[in-house]
């Protein structure tokens, strides 16, 4: 290895130890009009656990809360989320891509039973036309502003799971079981899963956890005793809800109405979202390929790491969509980022970064990674560093 090294593998032609080539990225890029900042995904290890109710419940809690919440459908052989919501209408498309059908509350939600002549028709494709389905549902549906997506993931870790993992970036998954023996073999199947992909689990709900009396207000284990804690220990995660059978909530799924029912454990679930949420940070970094850019405005990409727990669990990068004054800021904040790293940048970009709350670090050098490791580890602190030569409001660089 030569004596001087500047840490850009990509262009040295040296064979040594050290050598780290960029991960190749399967993410695909969402439709260019699209404004997504939260995605998660809802999983079970078996069919039949309520993944969908879950995935309804969470984007109806999350929308009276005030946040744009969406749904995509990623189940494409068994979609009931329409249905729950009672929705009826095919979906529509413009020059510029499909758009999704909002709920009554105004819930953006793509299902393939909205593309389908009747409700009823079987999907009869086979694994790679189900997996291009749900990557269509990412990159082609405009999902204007979204701040919470939940994706409902047909069961198992088959194709289209896969499909969802490596093409779409995750915040986190939610796993849904039931109180019966084999839960623990089909949660440790998705939880390994999320490892192996780099995907945070945010919890577990079990649901159909018990039925309460009406008459004598007594609590009855029909599915027998919950593994949910000991599953929940195993694994070292937390659980968020335990869902009563409740014929009141079936009765709303049955009749599209799921959008009017409410319960503690909905607000409860909540709650934990959002608390989790707001652990999560996304850094981006001005890059030229995987070194930190000099100029912020003349960057030729952004080099994205998602954080949990003060560790970055993914990374990809967008091209820099082009400089217009003020442009960049809002952005990277439809974007979701929560950090700019940089080496320089104008002072009208700072000012527009933290108006919308964005911390911004510069004076950084080096590769990309090591800086947004830097950074977490209290190593990396902004220097302040302003382009003289680009003072126009937005940013430096034209």
């Amino acid at each position: 290895m030569s004596e001087i090294c500047d840490q850009n593998c990509s262009s040295c032609s040296e064979e040594c130890g050290e050598r780290r080539e960029p991960p190749t990225s399967l993410i695909e890029k969402p439709h260019e009009l699209s404004r997504i900042k939260k995605v998660y995904g809802i999983v079970s290890g078996k069919g039949g656990v309520g993944k969908s109710l879950v995935t309804s419940m969470l984007a109806v809690a999350m929308n009276r809360r005030g946040f744009n919440s969406a749904i995509l459908d990623a189940d494409i052989t068994g979609p009931s989320i329409p249905k729950a919501f009672g929705l009826n209408s095919r979906a529509t498309a413009n020059t510029m891509g499909l758009l999704p059908i909002k709920s009554q509350t105004g819930i953006d939600i793509m299902s393939v039973n909205l593309l389908l002549e009747n409700a009823t028709d079987p999907v009869v494709w086979r694994g790679p036309m189900l997996a291009g389905a749900v990557k269509q549902f990412w990159t082609d549906v405009i999902w204007y502003d979204v701040d919470f997506m939940f994706i409902d993931m047909p069961p198992g870790t088959a194709d289209v799971p896969l499909t969802v993992f490596q093409s779409i970036p995750l915040n986190g998954i939610i796993i849904v079981t039931s109180p019966q023996d084999l839960v623990s073999m089909v949660v440790s199947k998705a939880v390994i899963m999320a490892k192996k992909m780099n995907v945070p689990v945010v919890g577990l709900v079990e649901n159909m956890a018990y039925f309460k009396c009406p008459d004598c207000d007594k609590e009855h284990k029909i599915f027998g005793d919950s593994q949910i804690e000991t599953i929940a220990s195993q694994h070292q995660l937390e659980v968020l809800a335990r869902i009563p059978i409740d014929p009141k909530l079936a009765l709303a799924c049955d009749q599209g109405k799921i959008e009017e029912f409410t319960d503690v454990w909905l607000e409860e679930l909540a709650d934990l979202l959002q608390q989790s949420a707001a652990k999560m940070i996304k850094i981006a970094v001005a890059s030229e390929d995987d070194m930190v850019a000099d100029h912020f405005g003349h960057c030729q990409n952004f080099n994205i790491f998602e954080v949990a727990d003060d560790k970055i669990i993914k990374s990809f990068s967008i091209p820099n969509p082009g400089h217009i004054p003020g442009f960049l800021p809002q952005f990277l904040d439809e974007q979701g980022v929560n950090v700019i790293i940089s080496g320089a940048m104008g002072s009208g970009a700072v000012e527009l970064f933290n108006e919308k709350g964005i911390e911004v670090v510069t004076g950084a050098s080096g590769r990309a990674e090591v800086a947004a490791g830097s950074y977490l580890n209290g190593l990396l602190v902004s220097s302040g560093v302003i382009c003289q030569e680009h003072q126009h409001q937005g940013g430096c660089g034209h």
